[in-house]
């Protein structure tokens, strides 16, 4: 038996665990992994993700996620993970992820909305401005990834959550 493994990513503020969390509420069995507890269980040495030095921290992390994630997709749950998996670690993360089907879906809300949202959360959360700018860049040409994102400007998180359910439903979201 094998469940469904969706990964649901974007910069800091798009709304990622909000409507993941929503998602795989409608699932059942239903599992949200939420990668940023795959960061903070590192306890010593750790380095911020968005700092070009993580980027073999993130590495292994995205390894961790995808292996996880996948264990689960295995047991026949249906899976978000919510992080931000840019295409620049999709391959990595598939790897990981094994021979599972994947979705990939990119929340990007305009650079405001974004802005606004991510400065807006509590403690804890990526509020600096810097960084949550660089990430939006990041995600706005997504090259062959562009049919996979979702602008989610306009949507509240309910909204956002049932345009994601139905392009998954459709198989809009599918990774060759």
């Amino acid at each position: 038996m094998t469940g469904r493994l969706a990964v649901l990513t974007g910069p800091p503020g798009a709304g990622k665990s909000t409507v993941a969390a929503l998602l795989a509420e409608r699932s059942s069995p239903g599992v949200h992994l939420h990668a940023d507890d795959f960061w903070h269980v590192i306890r010593t040495g750790a380095v911020p993700p968005y700092l070009p030095e993580a980027h073999r921290q993130n590495g292994v992390v995205i390894t961790a996620l995808g292996r996880a994630a996948a264990a689960y997709a295995a047991g026949g749950y249906r899976v978000i993970v919510d992080g931000v998996i840019g295409p620049w670690f999709l391959d990595r993360f598939r790897a990981a992820a094994g021979h599972q089907e994947l979705h990939y879906v990119v929340l990007r809300p305009d650079e405001a909305t974004t802005l606004a949202r991510a400065t807006g959360r509590g403690a804890g959360a990526l509020v600096d401005v810097e960084p949550v700018l660089t990430l939006h860049r990041q995600f706005a040409d997504l090259g062959p990834y562009e049919r996979h994102a979702v602008d989610s400007t306009a949507l509240d998180a309910r909204a956002t959550a049932d345009e994601v359910h139905a392009g998954l439903a459709a198989g809009r979201f599918v990774l060759p």
